[in-house]
């Protein structure tokens, strides 16, 4: 499982990401964050190839408002650089392993 913290990459970059990468969008104040803190980690540990990074959102932060991120945590996973499915303030951990699935078995067109 590969974390990054960052605040500082651009969507340009984001977007030249190769493999299944998770955006984790929120701010560590907030309580809906903390609580799915458990739940990532959990799903993370059973997809090592993942590349996470966890983004630190809010006021005056420009990259959440290119994804159209309103509501923390933001989950945005992509194969590729492109977006195949989001989850929003609501975290399971069978819609994670849902998604994993679906960035993990996506095939390039």
């Amino acid at each position: 499982m590969s974390i990054q913290h960052t605040s500082e990459l651009t969507r340009e970059e984001i977007h030249q990401f190769t493999g299944a990468v998770m955006l984790e969008f929120g701010a560590e104040w907030c309580e809906h964050c903390q609580a799915a803190q458990s739940i990532i980690a959990s799903a993370l540990k059973l997809h090592p190839d993942i590349h996470h990074i966890k983004i630190e959102d809010g006021k005056g932060r420009k990259l959440g408002r290119t994804f159209s991120v309103k509501l923390w945590p933001t989950l945005i996973f992509m194969k590729d650089g492109i977006e195949l499915k989001r989850l929003v303030r609501q975290i399971n951990p069978k819609d994670i392993a849902s998604a994993f699935i679906i960035i993990t078995t996506a095939v390039r067109s």
